[in-house]
């Protein structure tokens, strides 16, 4: 079967909703035993229930990701009777704001989660992929990273850093059989954008999302499934010769919108 995550262990955050779901969801489907750090989880317990298979199993963890320790100790317990074959860091937090309006608590909130949480993922996974020689890391970025949306400046700023990141580690671990990868989405229909919107634009929802959704040339949002069959190639052995590379999956956001 192309594409077999067959007998993998998948660690991935965020994997309770949006794309991490769909991703959680995809990876049990090819055969990998799937772990999810959530935040919420009952949402995350609620899941792994559905998402369990004859072929795979999934497992919930309440992890809050800017906590180093608790990230530490959930990864060791899984490292215990497992490989810690791919993480996947998807799980996220958005802002909105300028340098102006954005003030310090929000910057450190979106920084302890969008970096620090990626970071303590990695830095927790890195020692059990180099003991084996092998591993897959893949961190979910966004478009933000490398082109300008107005008022996102918090946002965008995280999404580069963790795009450096990617880049970073695998030119450190290269040696050690470790791949290192990012996907950088445009707007993906999600739950996160149905309540960002209404949070943000109270009584303008559906104005927003049709502006936002025309803002791809292709006419509309991504679904989490095709963020997900990029995650998917771009951690299974197909993928074995890529490593170091950001993908933008865009609707042709970045290219066809200059």
């Amino acid at each position: 079967m192309l594409f077999s995550l067959q007998n993998k262990t998948a660690i991935i955050t965020g994997g309770a909703s949006g794309i991490g779901l769909a991703i959680s969801k995809l990876f049990a489907s090819q055969g990998s035993n799937v772990h999810i750090l959530e935040l919420n989880y009952e949402e995350a317990k609620n899941e792994a229930v559905n998402i369990n298979t004859k072929k795979a199993r999934a497992f919930a963890y309440e992890v809050n990701i800017a906590d180093q320790q608790k990230v530490k100790e959930v990864i060791n317990s899984i490292a215990e009777e497992n490989s810690i074959d791919i993480l996947v860091n998807n799980a996220g937090i958005a802002h909105v704001g300028t340098v102006e309006t954005t003030l310090e608590e929000d910057l450190d909130r979106i920084y302890s989660v969008n970096v620090k949480g990626s970071y303590n993922c990695i830095h927790a996974c890195i020692p059990f992929m180099k003991e084996q020689n092998k591993g897959v890391i893949l961190n979910i970025s966004s478009i933000a990273s490398t082109i300008g949306l107005p008022d996102r400046f918090a946002y965008s700023m995280s999404k580069g850093a963790v795009v450096g990141m990617t880049l970073s580690v695998a030119k450190d671990y290269v040696k050690q059989g470790i791949r290192c990868n990012c996907i950088s989405p445009a707007r993906v229909h999600t739950p996160f954008v149905d309540g960002f919107l209404e949070k943000n634009y109270p009584g303008s929802e559906k104005e927003m999302f049709e502006k936002l959704a025309a803002t791809q040339p292709v006419g509309r949002m991504a679904t989490p499934e095709e963020i997900a069959y990029l995650a998917l190639y771009l951690c299974s052995d197909e993928a074995s010769f890529i490593t170091g590379c950001d993908y933008p999956i865009d609707g042709g956001f970045i290219k066809l919108n200059n």
